[in-house]
């Protein structure tokens, strides 16, 4: 066949990335690119077996062999997961959905054979679909050109039959890296349910359960009939996080609640499934502490021919091991690649509804996979209709009920927001609320999108606002546009109007969507940057969630990590006025920028998925730099600085134990390191550490410089530089995280909203 007829293959970069150009199939094998494969295993739960197919006898590779369950190449714009699912459609009769395939790992195959000809260098993306059951063999349809039979095998004997080299399968080295096919099943397997409850009771035992409740005296019958619509519609803020989340993640959420009587074991996946709202564990780095093993089981009876008596296929839903960077925001085989070009073909218009907040990305090819980049924009209004629609109702239907202006506006522009996707006059209500109810709700923060940053999640907080200590706050609202122009950066880079954060305190007595492991103890919002260069930001500080976390987490924490002649130093106010300044932080230095070119741009933008990090520990360390400032000009008592120094000592401690795959750890973890090293924090010979009150000022302050320059300048390549140099875990930082663990000190809190179990009881 000629050229035109011939496949074409993506060609790929030596790490696995796509140049941006395919050649045809001959071509990649004479040159040796690098290219794309899939191998899928099919995998039988209940007799633990792996389904083998035999090639065909005319096969110019391996003819008659055992082999694969089902494989081929991937073709020039196809992903992988299309081409997994197409070539078991293809080779065997089975139709299955996208999540069905659990990519377990990435082998890469360097061969050369045929006198040196053919040079095959391949990236194979091994998939496993796991079935409760063997799926009768008289079930599949087999393609006669290149399978002549199946069989089902157990997994011990295969890797038998390859360790020992047999001449009838297809040979793979089960000691090299594709040995971990064995080892992720064998390991998956093999734990009883006591151990796997010892561990699950062990990762629980580092949030510390607690009743979190307000002063209700004030709030009217009426207010109390609101909080009841707000509750429920909060709730379903939560329902659409968990979809938010990931694909099969309400699937998952309806499985473990279904079945959480079970047993223990059940009840404490549940218990900590709920916590995390996904099946990763926000404190271990995301690492998974369910497998597809734990799944929700789907009858899929139409994924292959009939077969009397049986059923039909039944598999079980399969997650990734990695957390999905693009959550369900956008296709799950879709790469930053393919969006940048995809998004350069658009009008301006649609580039921005792309790249904002409020939309997400589907492929048209989910039902016709034969197209390339057929990536198209979804807007959250349409995607999540049916929950968004019932959310309207219920904020209308309050915001009849309040007497608040400022109240009533917020819920009925929120309520039309969701229905119309644009937030702006809802955000600007919100941050004019002036109210003794305190709401939050919509899709606002972007940590999920660990892709881009782009897309937001849905949430929502309720409480009660605490007017005493909202009164204090504001001395910092007030002195923002001065802190601004005594930053610790060039002239240049200052704005010469920042709008002051109004500061709400509330007491939180409900939260939902997305707040998940460690809880919110304060939020800056909105996000949208239109709003932030007109309106700057607004915030909340929740007070009772900070003074739980003092008291059941930093005072233990400092009891063993400072040393005793600073102990005393540790206090709820120096705490407390510190996140404050955090907040009010993120309110200064650049946002909008102007880059070399003249061009200009924001941090969000430049920084991409570097930012969030870079931009917790500029508001922490600012925050730091701003209240020395603020008490060396008599505006706080003198008495708060050292206290502050310890009381952030101690909570670098407190953040890191989050991960450093969070945002707050990270950056926790590149101030902590960069203050150890410039000797602010010092280490003793028993273990515990103190502040040099002579180093810290300096040392804070070349800090806050480093980090608002790399963002004034839009510096990736150097944000980059930087985290990876001091965002990282160093001697000191375990020392203290061993103490920890020993002792077992809780990591956070997880809280239980009594007034909201009431209300709703009364109702």
């Amino acid at each position: 066949m000629g050229d035109g007829d011939e496949e074409h293959f993506d060609v790929l970069t030596k790490s696995g990335l796509k140049t941006g150009f395919s050649k045809p199939r001959s071509a990649v094998h004479r040159d040796g690119d690098y290219h794309r494969a899939v191998h899928i295993w099919i995998f039988a739960e209940s007799t633990q077996q792996l389904l083998l197919q035999k090639r065909t006898d005319w096969k110019d590779s391996w003819p008659g062999l055992w082999d694969i369950s089902s494989a081929g190449h991937v073709s020039a714009g196809d992903t992988s997961l299309v081409t997994a699912r197409r070539e078991l459609q293809e080779e065997l009769g089975v139709t299955l959905p996208n999540d069905a395939f659990e990519l377990l790992f990435v082998y890469v195959q360097e061969s050369v054979t045929n006198d040196g000809k053919f040079i095959d260098n391949e990236f194979d993306d091994v998939y496993l679909v796991t079935t409760v059951d063997p799926i009768p063999l008289e079930a599949f349809t087999l393609q006669e050109s290149e399978v002549s039979a199946v069989k089902y095998i157990s997994v011990e004997d295969y890797k038998h039959i390859l360790a020992k080299g047999d001449p009838h399968h297809v040979p793979y080295d089960v000691d090299g890296p594709y040995g971990q096919l064995f080892d992720i099943i064998s390991k998956r397997y093999k734990n009883n349910m006591e151990a796997q409850s010892l561990l699950l009771q062990k990762k629980l035992n580092r949030y510390s359960p607690i009743s979190l409740t307000a002063d209700l005296t004030g709030i009217t019958e009426e207010d109390k009939e609101v909080l009841v619509l707000l509750i429920q519609a909060a709730r379903i803020m939560d329902d659409i996080f968990y979809q938010q989340v990931w694909c099969s993640n309400s699937s998952l959420r309806e499985w473990l609640k279904g079945r959480d009587h079970i047993s223990e074991l059940d009840m404490l996946k549940w218990k900590y499934y709920s916590i995390n709202k996904s099946p990763w564990s926000c404190l271990d780095e995301n690492e998974p502490f369910l497998t597809t093993a734990d799944s929700a089981v789907k009858l899929r009876p139409e994924a292959t021919k009939p077969v009397a008596n049986w059923k039909g296929l039944e598999y079980k839903a399969a997650f990734p091991i990695l957390k999905p960077p693009g959550s369900k925001f956008y296709p799950p085989d879709m790469d930053k690649m393919e969006f940048e070009s995809w998004i350069k073909q658009l009008s301006e218009n649609e580039k921005q509804d792309a790249t904002g907040f409020f939309s997400v990305i589907r492929r048209h090819n989910d039902s016709h996979p034969n197209k390339s980049s057929d990536l198209y924009i979804i807007p959250y209004s349409k995607d999540y209709s049916l929950f968004l629609a019932k959310a309207a109702e219920l904020l209308h239907k309050a915001g009849d009920l309040t007497s608040s202006p400022s109240l009533k506006k917020l819920l009925h522009s929120k309520a039309d927001a969701f229905l119309s996707n644009d937030y702006y006059d809802s955000d600007i209500a919100w941050m004019e609320l002036d109210s003794k109810l305190d709401v939050t709700i919509g899709p606002y923060e972007t940590y999920e999108d660990v892709l881009f940053g782009y897309k937001a999640t849905f949430e929502a907080f309720i409480g009660i606002r605490d007017d005493k200590a909202t009164a204090q706050v504001k001395l910092f609202g007030d002195h923002l546009q001065v802190l601004e122009q005594n930053l610790p950066m060039d002239a240049m880079y200052k704005s010469p109007d920042v709008i002051a954060a109004p500061i709400r305190v509330i007491q939180l007595i409900y939260n939902s969507g997305d707040v998940k492991g460690p809880q919110t103890v304060a939020f800056n919002l909105p996000n949208d940057e239109r709003i932030v260069k007109d309106r700057g930001s607004s915030m909340v500080m929740l007070k009772n969630v900070s003074e739980a976390k003092f008291k059941l987490i930093l005072q233990p924490i400092a009891g063993l990590c400072i040393i005793k002649e600073q102990q005393g130093l540790v206090d709820f106010d120096s705490f407390f006025t510190h996140t404050i300044c955090h907040e009010c932080c993120h309110g200064i230095g650049p946002h909008t920028i102007t880059l070399p070119s003249g061009q200009k741009s924001t941090v969000r933008l430049e920084l991409q998925e570097l930012h969030s990090a870079l931009e917790e520990a500029k508001a922490d360390i600012v925050g730091l730099w701003a209240l020395n400032f603020l008490i060396t000009k008599d505006l706080l008592p003198n008495s708060l600085v050292k206290s502050i120094y310890v009381s952030f000592l101690a909570g670098c401690f407190r953040s890191v134990r989050f991960g450093l795959e969070e945002a707050h750890g990270k950056g926790q973890a590149l101030q902590f390191n960069w203050l150890f090293e410039k000797g602010a924090f010092v280490l003793h010979p028993d273990q515990t550490f103190s502040v040099d009150f002579d180093k810290i000022e300096g040392a804070v302050e070349s800090l806050s410089r480093e980090i608002l320059t790399i963002q004034a300048k839009g510096d990736k390549d150097a944000a980059q530089r930087f985290l990876e140099e001091y965002g990282k875990m160093t001697r000191p930082l375990n020392i203290a995280l061993e103490k920890l663990a020993k002792v077992q000190v809780p990591v956070d809190i997880t809280p239980d909203f009594p007034i909201v179990t009431n209300l709703l009881h009364k109702k």
